[in-house]
């Protein structure tokens, strides 16, 4: 723990709003003892203010540090001292002096400065030095998918000097790219599909000294953690490996969707990945060809359940039908507008696929007819070449019906640009191929974890690989595996080519973190891990099934057993422990309800005002108060904001403490959760919502009303909501009234 504390205020942050020589004055008579200097300075992140803690750091004087200034999400880099000296920050210039309603009592406001400069000290008396574990660890990343993106991807990690193992199933490297006639445009003009390249890319790869090729080759298992992974294939060999890039592309959606439009019964019903392989060969003779975008309008709306079957492998998924049935939500898809897997792929391939039957034959017509064309960024050019080509026809509207007409078939086309209806006669109908993730067949990577083999929660309604796709693309649920290409998301060879690039990068990353004992991602650097007193464990199994990560094993006893590696420093399994037997060096549960229990609670609360603790993540929550604050808007000052590294963190004794304090409500806002949002952690605000509930009875037991501590939801970029939501808050607790157990 820290046991001399050096407090510093920084004047050109706090003076504005702030008398800085009164802050000065309360932190010597309040903590001179545990406290041997209290300084403030002009500009503390400047250069001399740097050097002024660096002498008391120097003399021995501290070892620990609490700046008073801006807030921890700026000017961080100013105040590193090294891994030995801990520092606190307390955020006074945008959680106190800017968000400070103007003509309010200026002692409210040097009230609420003096709760965060106790509450900071409080934190770093109760917080310890990290003493990472090293690691050696392996430096060789293997690559599994010998498509397009892995051929890429180990180009990359080889280059970067990293040994390279790269899988592929098939005998040949290649993937799905082997079996395009052509890509569309990945180069200026961007106007002409043209040649992929991939043969010349295998060559390159088998050519590399660095990488080693294993084909005809799937993995069996693989166990261990990053930077230490063991890696079976299904040669009976195995290899040790410090970070996987997961590139195993695309399956093509199941045709059974596909039977209303004549697929399987008309001749000349064909998708477009079919056509794609008539064309490679030479086979396709088609002269009045029709490409068909979007297919739910014929689909029967009980197909969508099967087609979903379809693709999944998992049986005990399947055989969990009440699960299945709440979490998918087939029945929802009634209103669904879009095939399931259809992406803006499919409108540029049928650009290009028309491109195909225009080069064939000059008298040959294309007909493409959509409910939405989305064509992304260049790929506009490629639209508009298309556009001026008088054989290619594209329209508005949607297929009613498919029938065979002599020898050829006639489509049905309603709610055209004009409002008419019209029918083609043509000879061939292509459909779309549905882009499936081969995650959503094949558990692929074989995990040996307690969580199981696959990936987690594969939703089936797009299935790909969980890779947090709005805040940390790449990056699975599994550390140090990285998802990159077409099992992440539906793209185009350029885009595949940049996520193999990125993905690459994140293995490195990856490797060279563990290799120090330090978190990889999001909390990168982050030197703590979670530390398990085992003696008091009672062995319950919370911590192991809440964790989002798969951090945890059991071990041949039943008790948890760490992977420091793999964990990602957010603290669920410290929220989900009733023993609170896990904790972090410089956060942990002590701490944390310790600074509640900081805080000044007035008596009486019609007198001098409630008092409301919020809960911030860190990572939405509390940069939205900070941006609020610094675009001028103002909050009630009765609020004292804790930052949290997850609401998954969360510990019920938090609450307890806050009650028994006399604390009049408790907030807690951290990441929305959900089908269109993800939460850093994955699910630790959406597990922090279920702890809520067992929360509200403890609280209805002891006569609190439950809806004083409540979850709310929020996005970074929903700054502007904030203030509205504490006052609104605010405002149901002064209906309340006080805290039952104020005063006790």
């Amino acid at each position: 723990m820290a046991e001399k504390i050096g407090i510093y205020f920084d004047e050109s942050a706090v003076g504005p709003y702030l008398n800085v020589e009164e802050l000065v004055e309360f932190a010597e008579k309040r903590w001179g003892t545990e406290c041997p200097v209290v300084k403030s300075h002009p500009v503390l992140p400047g250069e001399e203010g740097r050097k002024m803690i660096q002498e008391d750091i120097a003399a021995g004087t501290i070892d620990g540090v609490l700046v008073c200034g801006s807030s921890p999400r700026c000017d961080w880099e100013a105040y590193d001292f090294g891994k030995n000296i801990l520092v606190e920050r307390v955020n006074l210039r945008e959680q106190v002096g800017m968000c400070f309603p103007q003509g309010l009592d200026e002692e409210l406001k040097k009230g609420m400065a003096i709760d965060y400069i106790n509450m900071g000290v409080i934190k770093l008396q109760k917080s310890t030095v990290a003493q990472p574990e090293d690691i050696e660890t392996v430096r060789t990343i293997m690559v599994v998918g010998g498509g397009w993106t892995g051929l890429h991807a180990a180009q990359h990690a080889a280059n970067a000097g990293y040994d390279v193992v790269l899988v592929e199933k098939d005998a040949v490297l290649g993937g799905r790219a082997l079996g395009l006639h052509k890509t569309v445009p990945l180069m200026h003009p961007y106007t002409e599909a043209h040649e992929t390249g991939i043969e010349a890319l295998v060559e390159q790869v088998q050519a590399n000294a660095r990488i080693e090729v294993l084909t005809g080759t799937t993995i069996t298992a693989l166990e261990g953690a990053p930077g230490t992974y063991t890696a079976k294939f299904s040669t009976g060999s195995e290899k040790p490996v410090g970070a996987v890039v997961l590139a195993t592309g695309w399956v093509p959606q199941g045709t059974k969707v596909l039977e209303p439009f004549g697929y399987g019964t008309l001749p000349g019903v064909m998708t477009t990945a079919e056509l794609e392989a008539k064309v490679k060969e030479g086979s396709f003779s088609g002269k009045k060809v029709a490409f068909i975008l979007n297919i739910d309008k014929l689909m029967p709306k009980d197909l969508y359940k099967p087609v979903c079957d379809e693709i999944c492998t998992d049986e005990a998924a399947a055989a969990d039908g009440e699960e299945e049935e709440e979490k998918f939500k087939f029945e929802d898809l009634e209103n669904d507008r879009h095939l399931p897997y259809s992406s803006a792929v499919n409108s540029v391939v049928s650009i290009k696929q028309a491109g195909y039957v225009r080069e064939l034959d000059d008298n040959a017509q294309a007909y493409i007819i959509y409910e939405d064309m989305m064509v992304q960024g260049i790929h506009e050019k490629y639209y508009k070449a298309a556009t001026d080509d008088p054989g290619i026809m594209l329209t508005k509207g949607y297929v009613s019906s498919i029938e065979q007409d002599g020898d050829g078939l006639l489509v049905t086309v309603k709610n055209n640009l004009i409002g008419q209806d019209f029918s083609l006669k043509v000879d061939t109908v292509v459909l779309p191929t549905g882009i499936v993730p081969s995650t959503a067949k094949d558990p692929v990577m074989n995990f040996v974890y307690r969580q199981g083999p696959a990936f987690p929660d594969l939703d089936l309604f797009d299935g790909f690989c969980d890779s947090n796709y709005i805040c940390f693309p790449y990056e699975t649920r599994r550390t140090g595996v990285y998802a990159a290409g077409c099992v992440r998301q539906p793209m185009f060879m350029d885009n595949a080519e940049e996520d193999a690039a990125g993905a690459a990068l994140k293995a490195i990353q990856c490797i060279e973190s563990a290799n120090r004992g330090v978190s990889v991602h999001p909390r990168s650097g982050d030197l703590t891990f979670p530390d398990f007193n085992f003696v008091r464990c009672t062995q319950c199994k919370r911590c192991t099934e809440e964790c989002p990560f798969g951090a945890l094993d059991d071990d041949e006893k039943g008790t948890p057993k760490p992977n420091p590696t793999r964990c990602r420093r957010c603290g669920t399994c410290m929220g989900a422990c009733p023993e609170r037997v896990i904790s972090f060096a410089d956060y942990n549960v002590d701490q944390i309800g310790s600074a509640i229990k900081a805080i000044k609670v007035p008596d009486d609360m019609d007198a001098d005002g409630p008092r409301v603790i919020i809960l911030a993540c860190e990572n939405d929550a509390y940069p939205a108060l900070d941006m609020a604050a610094m675009r001028g808007k103002s909050w009630n000052p009765y609020v004292r904001i804790l930052p949290v590294r997850c609401l998954g963190s969360v510990n019920a004794i938090w609450v307890a403490d806050a009650m028994s304090k006399g604390i009049d409500g408790v907030m807690m806002l951290g990441c929305k959760y959900g089908d269109d949002y993800q939460c850093h952690f994955v699910k630790g605000s959406e597990i922090c919502n279920r702890r809520k509930e067992n929360i509200a009875e403890t609280l209805a037991r002891l006569g609190v009303e439950p809806d004083r501590v409540e979850q709310y939801q929020v996005a970074i970029d929903e700054y502007d909501k904030l203030p509205d939501m504490i006052e609104e808050f605010m405002d149901m607790i002064l209906e309340k009234g006080p805290n039952p157990f104020k005063g006790y």
